[in-house]
């Protein structure tokens, strides 16, 4: 490739980069530096799916309320002329509507059997405290994502400060080659090289940012917060102090069968349909209605009081359908609660066991190892500027403290995962 093309190249890579900058800085008009206990408490308070979720909480607990209710009675009036038996009817309309009229009224009362409103009240009640598992459950999968997140944009920030510090260097280096341009101090090729290193890694750095602004974006979602450019704090300290032995496999799913939220779910369900079950069979029940009456001249006496029963006679409904279906429901639930089980148990091992692999990996890092390169990058580049190493040690040079930082910070994060997705398993934070 020609000088000329790669000069095309640098000034594309130079204009994003300035765009890209300049529209982030237009966009986001604060920045937020955010500990992980302020984050949580800013996403307990703004996010609206949990704001949502506790409005269905409120809506079944009101439920709960309807279903103790008893049916209403029901009143019935009736009241109208009665036609004489006479040949005489021309005074009819007017002599005899008040005198000689039929008045009729009934009261009634709809009386539940077999314990049909208890059964209601039990799969209300059991329907909001279904709500309340799905509203944890939300906050606990919310609650994951923020985690992560914040933990992921952390370390690609100071991955990101690697690439910025390696492209301010080779900035220099561009800028003191280009005033020697001209002079046959530099080498052509050696130009370019540079060049080309520094688009490559502007390049990177662009594909680095917008992963770091996706992560962003998703976070501010979860924390429902707008135009902040959001900065984590994490105590390193702390991170190192986790440890993956101090809880067994044992206790960590003893705890997760007593908070793990879906499968307290799992749990509400199959008792909601063993509590329709039996609904559906005290449905097979008719109800009774009782009723008071009094007609006034409708029937063989005057003003007639009767006291009367009515049912439905259960010869060809006997809710066979509903209760068949209510009984399948519950092997469904059941084998689903089953399947949750299994899954709680092999989550919770395989992220333990990716917790030690991890923090196995993280201790074989030497700490001095960073510093030693951060401390050798200053003097790399000192020593190429006076000529004392070659091009392809510099570049080399470059390239494997970028990898290295990288590579660390990759394996940094993949550790604080696999102690976040042991607090997710079992529902705790365990590691906090």
């Amino acid at each position: 490739m020609r000088v000329s093309n790669y000069l095309v190249i640098a000034l594309l890579c130079i204009c994003c980069g300035n765009t890209l900058q300049a529209q982030k800085d237009k966009l986001f008009t604060d920045s937020i530096t955010l500990t992980l206990d302020s984050a949580e408490n800013i996403f307990l308070r703004n996010n609206l799916l949990i704001l949502a979720q506790k409005y269905n909480v409120d809506a079944q607990k009101a439920l709960i309320i309807q279903a103790k209710l008893l049916p209403n009675p029901n009143f019935s009036f009736n009241r109208g002329p009665v036609i004489p038996l006479t040949d005489n009817t021309s005074n009819f309309p007017y002599s005899n509507f008040f005198h000689n009229n039929e008045t009729a009224i009934t009261v009634s009362q709809l009386i539940l059997l077999a314990g049909k409103r208890n059964k209601q009240i039990k799969i209300a009640e059991a329907n909001a405290k279904l709500s309340e598992y799905q509203l944890f459950d939300l906050i606990r999968t919310l609650k994951y994502t923020l985690r992560t997140d914040f933990f992921n944009i952390y370390y690609l920030q100071k991955s990101a400060g690697v690439y910025q510090k390696e492209i301010e260097s080779l900035e220099k280096v561009v800028k003191a080659f280009n005033q020697q341009e001209g002079k046959g101090y530099i080498a052509e090729k050696e130009v370019v090289r540079i060049k080309a290193q520094l688009y490559s890694l502007q390049s990177e750095y662009n594909d680095l940012i917008n992963q770091i602004n996706d992560t962003e974006s998703e976070l501010r979602l979860v924390l429902q917060v707008k135009d902040v450019s959001i900065t984590p704090i994490v105590k390193e300290e702390e991170v190192t102090a986790l440890n993956p032995e101090k809880y067994p496999l044992s206790s960590l799913i003893d705890t997760a069968y007593k908070n793990r939220t879906d499968l307290m779910i799992a749990r509400a369900n199959t008792d909601i349909s063993k509590l329709n079950y039996q609904y559906q069979k005290a449905l097979a029940v008719p109800d009774l209605t009782a009723s008071l009456s009094y007609d006034k001249q409708g029937s063989y006496v005057r003003n007639f009081n009767s006291v009367g029963l009515a049912m439905d006679l259960p010869f060809f409904n006997k809710n066979q359908g509903n209760i068949k279906s209510a009984k399948f429901m519950i092997d469904m639930n059941n084998t689903s609660q089953k399947s949750t089980e299994a899954t709680l148990e092999e989550q919770i091992q395989r992220a333990l066991q990716k917790s030690f692999d991890s923090d196995r990996l993280y201790r074989k890092i030497d700490s001095r190892f960073t510093r030693d390169f951060d401390r050798l990058l200053n003097e790399v580049f000192i020593n190429y500027e006076k000529r004392n190493i070659g091009l392809l040690d510099f570049l080399d040079f470059y390239d494997s403290y970028k990898q290295n930082i990288l590579q660390v910070n990759y394996i940094r994060y993949n550790r604080v995962q696999s102690f976040e997705d042991i607090n997710f398993y079992t529902g705790t934070n365990f590691f906090n």
